[in-house]
């Protein structure tokens, strides 16, 4: 069955790449907004309007993947930075102490527009870093695309001192739960 991943997010690619999944990218064009305040409603509610949105557009009998991915601490959602201040301002809140990271991953069936939302969670814990070391990091760059202002696959990785759960969900795509709800929703097996 085609596959199509709902999402122009180069790191969600490769890791469906990784895993030798034949698929189509067909980015949404959503307004990522929800009223949902709960963290795990949150990103469960826009992977599904990722989701959904692109199933509406294809014509043909597919599996459409939605994900999105938050950084919560202290109760605050926290997005992507908008500008160098910003990202200064999130990882300094960040650093010392643990954060969570929630990414929403839904599927949808485009026969019958059968869906399955779920999402994982993830503790990450920032090491202390010098102010210095923060702009050096913001310069790199990989700072702008990403919730949290970190990449932990790229630079970021050196300024991640511990993660409590899936690697993979604080890369963008909780690769795990998704192939449990391919595999138990709709007969998909990877391996």
């Amino acid at each position: 069955m085609k596959v199509v991943l709902a999402s122009k997010s180069p790191r969600r690619r490769e890791l469906l790449l990784n895993l030798g999944l034949e698929f189509e990218v067909v980015e949404n064009d959503i307004e990522e907004v929800s009223n949902e305040r709960e963290p795990s409603k949150y990103v469960m509610d826009l992977s599904f309007h990722k989701a959904m949105a692109v199933a509406k557009k294809i014509e043909e009998e597919a599996l459409v993947i939605g994900a999105d991915t938050i950084v919560v601490i202290d109760d605050k959602i926290l997005g992507k930075p908008k500008d160098r201040e910003e990202a200064y301002f999130i990882l300094k809140s960040l650093q010392g102490r643990f954060h969570t990271v929630y990414t929403g991953v839904t599927v949808v069936g485009t026969k019958d527009f059968k869906y399955i939302s779920d999402f994982e969670e993830t503790k990450v814990w920032i090491k202390r870093l010098e102010d210095e070391e923060i702009f050096n990091y913001i310069d790199t760059g990989e700072c702008y695309d990403k919730a949290g202002a970190y990449a932990i696959q790229g630079f970021g990785a050196l300024i991640v001192e511990k993660i409590e759960g899936d690697y993979f969900n604080v890369v963008g795509l909780p690769i795990s739960k998704l192939f449990d709800i391919l595999k138990r929703e709709f007969g998909i097996k990877i391996l």
